[in-house]
């Protein structure tokens, strides 16, 4: 594939979104982010592309796979085209390839280009069911648990005080603070909000947000993390019709930071999923 029909793919999923924003159809970047959640640590860019071309894709993998699985492509229905870089000096498993960036930026000094990889979600496909990859077991609790030992393990002080009401959390530069009182699935959106901001609005880019950008991304990464464990919560989503004042660069940078701020925290509270890729078995998050 020509570099610039890959800069032309990417670009069509990026304006197809701003378009969207500008028209009030701010449902369409919630799909992006619901896509987020079932495909955490995919590139940027191959996100983009599936939500583009299929906005309720929750499974993807390759036509071999699915037949390995005992599944196969209905009959009339199309491939999602997704990007995968190509090194120089040995093979690079796919697996690598498509959750890189998809600049290339990782591996610049080894990148010859990019070919075009076919993936087909779930429902493309009929068959067997699929086996059980994991079993998440508890309730939300057990998740909330396991965001306080990644707020530990980060650094970051976690305190309970009424004294913030009406509020139900806050986060200043290492300690975060949430409502006593709260319910199991409230507390958990309310912390992984609060997380966003330690993750992403300390440092050099606190300086380069206002407030409404910051709140905006931080409940961003809570849709994310929320939807990706089962919870069902809404988003401030319509708000980046505003936020981003019709600049593209900023508002992919800002879906970029919320991607990688959402997926570190997925990678440490979900339970042990095998290492899957597109030609190998579904990805998804439980």
């Amino acid at each position: 594939m020509k570099s610039e029909e890959i800069k032309s793919k990417a670009k069509e999923a990026i304006d197809y979104l701003i378009r969207s924003l500008e028209s009030g159809h701010s449902e369409v970047l919630s799909q992006y982010l619901s896509a987020m959640a079932h495909f955490p640590d995919y590139s940027f860019g191959n996100i983009m592309l599936i939500t583009r071309q299929c906005p309720t894709a929750t499974q993807v993998c390759g036509l071999r796979t699915w037949n390995a699985l005992g599944r196969f492509v209905k009959r009339g229905e199309k491939g999602i085209l997704i990007l995968a870089p190509m090194v120089r000096g040995g093979r690079q498993r796919l697996e690598e390839s498509i959750l890189k960036d998809s600049s290339g930026d990782e591996h610049s000094h080894h990148l010859i280009g990019f070919r075009a990889v076919y993936v087909f979600d779930i429902a493309q496909t009929e068959g067997q069911e699929l086996p059980t990859l994991t079993e998440v077991e508890g309730s939300v609790g057990n998740f909330t648990d396991r965001l306080r030992v990644f707020v530990e393990d980060s650094g970051i002080k976690l305190l309970y005080s009424d004294s913030i009401a009406p509020a139900k959390g806050t986060s200043q530069g290492g300690i975060i603070t949430l409502l006593p009182g709260l319910q199991p699935a409230e507390e958990f959106v309310t912390l992984a909000h609060e997380v966003g901001h330690e993750m992403l609005h300390r440092g050099e880019r606190r300086a380069q947000t206002n407030k409404r950008l910051r709140e905006t991304e931080a409940e961003a990464v809570a849709f994310v993390v929320s939807r990706s464990i089962g919870l069902q919560t809404g988003s401030a989503s319509a708000d980046y019709i505003q936020l981003y004042d019709g600049d593209a660069e900023l508002l992919q940078q800002s879906l970029e930071a919320v991607l990688h701020s959402a997926a570190a925290i997925l990678r440490a509270i979900s339970p042990e999923v095998p290492t899957l890729d597109a030609t190998s078995s579904p990805r998804t998050i439980p």
